[in-house]
C-alpha cells in the first residue's frame, strides 16, 4: 500500500482539484485517485467532466465533478462546503486554474501600471482562500497537503512576462512561507514551478497544437515539439512523491534547462 501524503498509511481523505483541465490538473487527480484518494476535479463548466469522471473509474476510489470559477473566492468556499458533504475532509488541496482569458495576458515588466499588477495578482486572493477553507481542519488533523503551481518566471527573470511574474512570485513565496509555519505541524505545501507547455493541456493546444502548421514552417516537427514540452504525468508523479517525502517545499520543472 503506497503512502498517504501525510506519511502513513492510514484511510485517505479528499483530494482535490481546483481548476482541472486535461493536462497536469487530471495527472494530479489521477495520481492521488491510484493512492487511494477520493477525488472531486472541479472547472468552470461540465462539458469536460463525464469524460473526466470516466477516466477516473478504473481508480476503484469515490470520484466527483463540481462546477465553480475557482478564481471567485465565494464560490470556492462554497464548492469545497460540498466536496466536505460528499467525500469528507479534505486532506490535498491542489490550486491550478488556468488564465486564458485576454485580460490575462502578461504586460511586459517595462509598460507595468498598477491596474496591470492588480489584474496579474488576481489569483492571489482566491488561492490563498482556497487554503483559508481547508487549512484549519488540516491543522486538527494533523496531516495535509497543499500543492501551490506558478511559472518558471517567478525563480527566473522574464521581463516579458511582467505582471505575471509578481504574481508567480508572490504564489511561490506564499508556498514556501506557508510549509515553514506549519510543516512541523503535519500539513505540508508544495510550490511547482513550471517553466514550459504541459503536454494535453489547454494552454499548450491553444498555442501549439492549434499552430503546427505554422510551427512546421520554423522547422519544428510534432515530436520536436512533444519533447520541448513537460509530461503532467511525470510532473505529477514528482508533486506525489513531494507530499509523502516532505524533504523539500518546491519542485522546478523547465524546458530551458
Amino acid at each position: 500500500m503506497e503512502q498517504t501524503p501525510s506519511g502513513g498509511n492510514a484511510s485517505r481523505g479528499a483530494a482535490v482539484v481546483l481548476g482541472a483541465g486535461p493536462g497536469l490538473g487530471m495527472s494530479i487527480a489521477h495520481r492521488f485517485a491510484r493512492a487511494g484518494h477520493p477525488v472531486a476535479v472541479v472547472s468552470r463548466t461540465d462539458a469536460r467532466h463525464p469524460d473526466y469522471l470516466r477516466s477516473l473509474a478504473d481508480a476503484d476510489v469515490p470520484a466527483i465533478a463540481e462546477v465553480a470559477d475557482v478564481l471567485d473566492s465565494a464560490q470556492v468556499s462554497a464548492v469545497l462546503d460540498r466536496i466536505v458533504a460528499r467525500l469528507g475532509p479534505v486532506e490535498v488541496l491542489y490550486f491550478g486554474p488556468a488564465a486564458m482569458e485576454p485580460q490575462n495576458l502578461p504586460v511586459p515588466i517595462d509598460r507595468l501600471t498598477g491596474a496591470a499588477v492588480r489584474d496579474g495578482l488576481a489569483i492571489v486572493p482566491p488561492a490563498a482562500d482556497a487554503v483559508a477553507a481547508v487549512l484549519p481542519g488540516m491543522l486538527d488533523r494533523g496531516t495535509g497537503a497543499i500543492l501551490l503551481p506558478t511559472g518558471l518566471s517567478a525563480v527566473r527573470p522574464m521581463p516579458e512576462l511582467g505582471n505575471l511574474a509578481l504574481a508567480g512570485a508572490a504564489l511561490r513565496t506564499y508556498a514556501l512561507t506557508l510549509n515553514a509555519a506549519v510543516a512541523d505541524r503535519g500539513v505540508y505545501v508544495g510550490s511547482l514551478v513550471i517553466g514550459g507547455g504541459i503536454l494535453r493541456g489547454d494552454i499548450y493546444r491553444a498555442m501549439v497544437e492549434n499552430r503546427l502548421q505554422e510551427l512546421g514552417a520554423t522547422g519544428l516537427d510534432p515530436e520536436q515539439l512533444a519533447r520541448m514540452s513537460l509530461d503532467p504525468d511525470e510532473l505529477a508523479e514528482t508533486a506525489y512523491q513531494l507530499t509523502v517525502s516532505r524533504d523539500r517545499a518546491e519542485a522546478v520543472f523547465s524546458v530551458l534547462d
